[in-house]
């Protein structure tokens, strides 16, 4: 594992682009740490108090989630209590510097506090502004309240998921909102590529369900030409064969993708079947498909006399992809994964380890880096609004007031 300085300066190609965050969660903050992974100074708007959910979801270490140390790391946290019209002032200081802001709360949320895209336009016409939300920003459902795993159901995944007949199944992560931030960071790289040309900012409206949309494939196009409504086809890849994952010996299961027609051939004669590899109808992934039960029973023969790991070596041996089921203790012990810099290990404050993901994607000359651990609530706060001339006087009177929080003593 690698370890990694704290607070180094930022070299990355994002470096001297100011985002402000806004919103919670997962999917604005997904986006915003994966600017700042490379580069970006991201400030974190939080509420005083509790700050984002985030940090007291799922396994916590000493008070805070282990997975706040990922989603928010290399950024700033200043506490604002939105709810206040200094601190929404405060904001439009904030935004009137920045290249970029990114919210998540519910449409009509910013309007509210009188900080819509419109005014803060007309203070910094190149401001850039990623807006996600479950269904967009118009549209008969855009104030319903969306959350990833609604997004993923109308998006059409969540009908694709599980065994056939049985209750559909949920991705394990929060692929929706995901999903939607890797958008909203493409949307935000395309808009400072045209800002550079026009000097002009713009809106970027991503829907969680839309991002899911757009990965699902000839869902929509087969269902246009042939009537056809895709369903869950368990392990297997519907219409493309043979590829699916096969029981070993050892209770563990094999995947092995044997859909290109030269690795057929070579996969038929791993598993000592060249009746089949010699078969012209199977020439074709079409013939294949039609007797897909008979190349999964074939193959399913084969792995069942061999443990997942002579599985696997066979076929690589006769270069044809395979691959067993990683689990987190997989990953953690895997030897390439530890070569890619994928297993990054990070000092805490309290002098301890933890291991978080690496960066993707890589980068040979400005890759990404872990310059500063996430931040506890408002641990910038002072810093970032001297950064827009708030002098210390006025920071403590904000203070006093409970519009702003600074970090905890």
């Amino acid at each position: 594992m690698k370890k990694n300085s704290d607070d180094s300066p930022s070299t990355g190609p994002l470096a001297g682009l100011k985002v402000l965050e806004m919103g919670q969660l997962i999917a604005g903050p997904f986006a915003a740490r994966t600017l700042a992974d490379f580069g970006a100074d991201v400030v974190k708007i939080e509420p005083p108090g509790m700050g984002d959910p985030l940090r007291k979801w799922r396994m916590l270490k000493d008070g805070t989630s282990v997975w706040w140390q990922v989603q928010s790391r290399n950024k700033r946290s200043v506490a604002l209590d939105l709810r206040e019209p200094d601190a929404q002032e405060i904001v439009r200081r904030l935004a009137a510097e920045s290249d970029v802001l990114i919210e998540n709360f519910r449409p009509g949320a910013l309007e509210g506090w009188g900080l819509g895209p419109e005014s803060l336009l007309e203070a910094n016409p190149a401001l850039i502004v990623l807006r996600v939300s479950g269904y967009g920003q118009t549209g008969p459902y855009r104030d319903r309240p969306g959350f990833g795993v609604v997004a993923e159901a109308m998006g059409g995944l969540r009908h694709l998921t599980g065994e056939p007949g049985r209750v559909p199944v949920r991705v394990g992560v929060s692929i929706g909102d995901t999903l939607a931030a890797l958008h909203g960071v493409i949307g935000i790289l395309m808009a400072l590529q045209e800002r550079q040309r026009s000097g002009r900012g713009q809106v970027i409206d991503v829907a969680l369900y839309e991002a899911v949309f757009n990965i699902m494939e000839s869902l929509l196009p087969e269902h246009d030409a042939f009537g056809a409504v895709r369903g869950a086809a368990g392990s297997a890849l519907p219409g493309i064969a043979p590829s699916n994952a096969y029981l070993c010996a050892d209770g563990g299961y094999a995947l092995v993708a044997g859909n290109g027609d030269s690795i057929f051939r070579r996969l038929m004669g791993v598993i000592g079947r060249p009746d089949l590899a010699d078969d012209p109808q199977l020439a074709d992934n079409a013939g294949r498909v039609a007797r897909v039960a008979e190349l999964d029973a074939a193959i399913g023969a084969w792995t069942a006399g061999r443990s997942v790991t002579e599985a696997l070596a066979a076929l690589d041996a006769a270069s044809v992809p395979a691959g067993r089921i990683y689990t987190v203790a997989d990953i953690a012990a895997d030897p390439h994964y530890q070569a890619r810099g994928m297993l990054e290990e990070v000092r805490m404050d309290d002098g301890s380890t933890l291991a978080v993901p690496g960066f993707v994607p890589k980068l040979s000359r400005t890759p990404g880096g872990h310059r500063r651990n996430a931040p506890t609530i408002g641990q910038d706060t002072d810093a970032v609004l001297a950064e827009i001339g708030l002098t210390p006087t006025q920071i403590a009177e904000l203070k006093r007031r409970g519009v702003v929080a600074g970090r905890a003593a």
